[in-house]
Order: structure tokens, then sequence, then C-alpha cells
């Protein structure tokens, strides 16, 4: 079996957010610059254009190398999308943040300005006041949720 590349990944991500945006009737296109900027969704009820930035993990690993399985995904405290969009191929699942809304519940932000998103996918992790994130949290940015409010039709 061929071992699949970072650009193959991160092309599956962006074409699973377009499939599944396309079976809402949500209309997307694909960007073949490195902008930053992955999609442009377009919105039936207001005319508008969203820009997207697509970040994508293949499967959920152990946190620390050793510990409980978590996905993650890191972007630029900057990004010039208004939207972020990420996947998780394993369960074929998106969830839509806005740039603000993903700076804030990132955990992590590099001298460099990367932030850095993740939670657990182990759902029987012990939470104290909600600290860590577990998958669970997340699925009111689910996309299936997210879209008709983002994108209205």
């Amino acid at each position: 079996m061929t071992r699949r590349t970072t650009q193959h990944i991160g092309a599956a991500g962006e074409l699973l957010v377009q499939y599944r945006l396309l079976k809402l009737g949500i209309d997307s296109a694909r960007l073949t610059t490195d902008s930053g900027i992955d999609l442009v969704v377009y919105s039936p009820a207001t005319g508008s254009a969203t820009t997207v930035q697509v970040k994508t993990v293949e499967r959920a690993t152990p946190a620390g190398g050793t510990g409980r399985h978590a996905i993650g995904w890191n972007f630029p405290h900057d990004t010039p999308a208004q939207l972020l969009a990420f996947t998780y191929l394993q369960e074929d699942l998106v969830w839509f943040f806005t740039a603000a809304e993903a700076r804030r519940i990132a955990q992590q932000r590099s001298p460099k300005d990367i932030r850095r998103l993740y939670w657990y996918t182990d759902l029987t992790m012990r939470q104290r006041d909600g600290v860590p994130l577990i998958q669970s949290d997340m699925d009111k940015y689910l996309l299936s949720v997210r879209a008709p409010v983002l994108f209205p039709r």
C-alpha cells in the first residue's frame, strides 16, 4: 500500500468539506494558490462568498506519544480566511470555526504565532471544569450544525 503524503491528506480534507457542503446544497470552489485560503463557499441567501482554510488530520494519535488518543491542528494566528474547517478523515468529520472562535478555543500559541487546537477523541477522558476538551464538547461546531447558520440557503 502506498503511503499518503501530506498533500494527499490535505486534498482529501478539502474534498471532504466540499462533499459535505454539496450534500447540503451549498456550493464551494477550491483555490489552487497557496495563500492560506483553500475554499470559497457561496451562500445562496446572501449572495456572499466566504473564505475557508481547511486543516486536516488523518487519524487520532496518542497525546504526547503515549497518552490517550487526540486530534489536533495547527493554524496561523493571522489566518487570511474568515473560517477554519478542521477535518478528521478517519471518521469523515468536519468542524467549522470562525477565525476568532478558533483563536479563542486554541490551547497553544507558539512564538511564531502558530495556534494549536486539539481535543481528545477518548470520551471517557476525565474533565474538570471542561478541561481538557473532548470530542463531544465540539459537537456544536460540526459542519452539519454550523453550515445552515454560516451559509444560509
